[in-house]
């Protein structure tokens, strides 16, 4: 069960305080709904999301139709005590059509081919992440994850070593073949280690955050 202090959060007139749902692995913003005191006191108590339907004027248990559950692993307060953020292991997609957040149509702009790579990967990171859950048969994650961290870093040795091959070559192609590639292993590597993208994401952060303030 979830320590929280209700007494503490701001409702609206409605009764209604916004939830922000992320998904704890990538970071990744995935849908944003609402709670009243009900809601968030069951899903604080079941540790699944909960939430209150404004349309059909009910509560509601997210996953609980299609499967699509939401395992909470924290919630937080913004500094106003009117907004949630809820922390989650996303079980299949949160979104209703089909996509694994709902946050994925750019408004207004060309979309940034950067940004659907940071996308593309936590994608993947959260994908890893279930295969390691589940340990589907015939699959090559499930293999590396059942051979070892050995053979992982070895992996990753490999490909890093394949880059260098590639950009020597001087060859597009085959080098954004084997930076997948090494992409890919490192995001095994780091679910093995239980170490988040978010993680990850923090540090680059931080650091460019020094950057700017050295100059």
């Amino acid at each position: 069960m979830i320590n929280f202090e209700i007494d503490t959060l701001r409702f609206d007139e409605h009764g209604l305080i916004p939830a922000v749902v992320q998904d704890v692995h990538s970071g990744r913003v995935l849908m944003m709904a609402y709670m009243n005191r009900e809601s968030l006191t069951k899903t604080v108590q079941s540790g699944e999301t909960h939430f209150w339907s404004r349309s059909r004027q009910e509560l509601w248990h997210k996953g609980q139709t299609s499967g699509n559950k939401q395992t909470v692993t924290s919630v937080i307060a913004d500094c106003d005590g009117d907004t949630l953020l809820v922390e989650v292991e996303q079980k299949g997609d949160a979104c209703h059509l089909g996509t694994f957040s709902c946050f994925d149509r750019p408004v207004g702009t060309t979309y940034d081919r950067v940004e659907a790579f940071g996308e593309v990967v936590a994608d993947l990171s959260r994908r890893i992440h279930q295969r390691k859950l589940e340990r589907p048969p015939d699959s090559y994650t499930t293999y590396l994850f059942e051979a070892g961290i050995d053979k992982i870093l070895k992996k990753v040795g490999e490909e890093a070593g394949e880059i260098i091959i590639a950009a020597k070559n001087k060859d597009r192609k085959e080098i954004s073949w084997e930076v997948a590639d090494l992409v890919y292993h490192l995001l095994v590597m780091l679910e093995e280690r239980k170490v988040p993208l978010a993680d990850v994401a923090e540090e680059l952060t931080r650091r460019a955050q020094k950057r700017r303030k050295n100059g």
